[in-house]
């Protein structure tokens, strides 16, 4: 039987699920992780913007080897503007609180490499006037390459066929020869795979993997990928140097709740789950022997309804919803910025077959709200986008959306 134990942090509430098979003793914990501040975004640059961003974000352990020697060396490599889904490499000050929820308080990022497409002449499938959802990653060189690579996952929100969606490119971004589109995950649709990625632990990919070093999944809203977030690994590198276009790559199943609205199972789905929730940035946290799979993102509670966030039910205004009611989606009476954590002893035992792929909860929530700029409504959708974590020096850097005007804030943790 799972026990239950409540924390309070500060204004933070957390929550513990302790399962019979967790060992408490090498998971990380919500206490674990010690808020540092935030940092802002720079300028435009190369055609494109940090306005409506938040939906990749890359730690590089070797960037900006000029800094200042603030403890916070390295850089992120982020996408930009929605419309054009650039990448650009930043520097990153050093964090600062700001008790007023003062942007102009913060410290400022600088550009290291302008705004640029990474994709080349590679085409995105599907409706160009879709909205595109991407991740990043870097990892260094591995298998036959000669150069560290960062790696990308773009896709369509509204595509509801298996396309390609995985490719890498050089870090030299006006020279990034990329390579890819590649196929990865099931065989249903692209909708489980193509927004966030991160890296896994070298030693973990290799004793439960056979190498496969990163993690890719999505999740929607409304259960179109899963009750919940998915998880998938995989390792183009072990396919070829590169995996020519169209590739079919292996990966492995780290988790996966049912998608088939039929199925009202409560233990193939997410506990807690909401068709409001919005996880959209996964990290695998580590410190020492410790260590956790976290999603970041935001948590519907409450009543929810399709519709429109002052409570309107879609179907009670139909056929002629009027524009004054705002966004169309999911919406529930509450939300909360929250990163839920995972046992990656449960990831394993799927990976290895013996755990069904819905099997692994959360054992762990933290809410951040206390820290953010930007919550001006109680139910106010993503608040959270992308995240990237420096391993070697235990740093988790997270995207607010829309906290500084129209651009995003970072946000930083130190994983204790």
């Amino acid at each position: 039987m799972k026990k239950l134990a409540a924390c309070l942090l500060g204004a933070v509430l957390c929550l513990v699920l302790i399962g019979p098979g967790s060992s408490i003793a090498g998971l990380l914990q919500p206490s674990d992780l010690e808020y540092l501040g935030a940092f802002r975004l720079p300028g435009g640059s190369g055609g494109s913007s940090w306005e409506w961003s938040g939906g990749g974000l890359a730690y590089y352990p070797d960037g900006d080897p000029g800094g200042t020697g603030d403890g916070f060396p390295g850089s992120l490599f982020g996408i930009g503007h929605d419309w054009h889904n650039y990448v650009s490499e930043i520097s990153i000050p050093a964090p600062l609180i700001s008790a007023s929820r003062n942007p102009a308080q913060l410290n400022t990022a600088g550009t290291l490499q302008p705004f640029a497409n990474p994709r080349g002449d590679i085409s995105i499938p599907g409706d160009e006037y879709d909205f595109i959802r991407g991740g990043l990653e870097y990892l260094p060189a591995r298998g036959s390459q000669d150069s560290a690579k960062l790696y990308y996952t773009w896709g369509r929100h509204y595509n509801y066929e298996r396309v390609v969606t995985h490719g890498w490119c050089n870090l030299d971004l006006a020279n990034p020869d990329p390579a890819g589109l590649w196929y990865v995950g099931p065989h249903r649709m692209h909708s489980e795979v193509n927004d966030y990625l991160c890296a896994i632990p070298q030693e973990w990919a290799a004793a439960n993997l056979g190498g496969m070093e990163l993690a890719t999944g999505r999740f929607r809203d409304g259960g179109l990928a899963g009750m919940g977030p998915a998880l998938f690994a995989f390792a183009p590198w072990q396919s070829g140097n590169p995996p020519p276009p169209g590739a079919d790559l292996p990966y492995a199943t780290l988790l996966q709740y049912t998608v088939d609205f039929d199925n009202t199972d409560p233990n193939q789905t997410m506990q807690g789950y909401s068709l409001a929730d919005e996880w959209s940035g996964a990290v695998w946290l580590s410190a020492g022997d410790r260590a956790a799979m976290v999603f970041v993102g935001t948590k519907g509670l409450g009543d929810t309804w399709y519709g429109y966030q002052n409570g309107t039910r879609h179907d009670d205004c139909q056929p002629n919803c009027p524009d004054s009611l705002g966004e169309r989606g999911w919406w529930s009476s509450e939300a909360r910025a929250r990163f839920i954590f995972y046992n990656p002893d449960d990831l394993a035992a799927v990976a290895r077959g013996e755990s069904a792929p819905y099997a692994p909860q959360p054992y762990a929530y933290l809410d951040v709200d206390q820290y953010l700029y930007r919550s001006n409504y109680i139910n106010q959708w993503s608040r959270l986008g992308a995240a990237a974590f420096d391993r070697g020096r235990g740093l988790l850097y997270v995207f607010e959306r829309q906290a500084d005007g129209d651009k995003a804030l970072v946000h930083v943790w130190k994983v204790n």
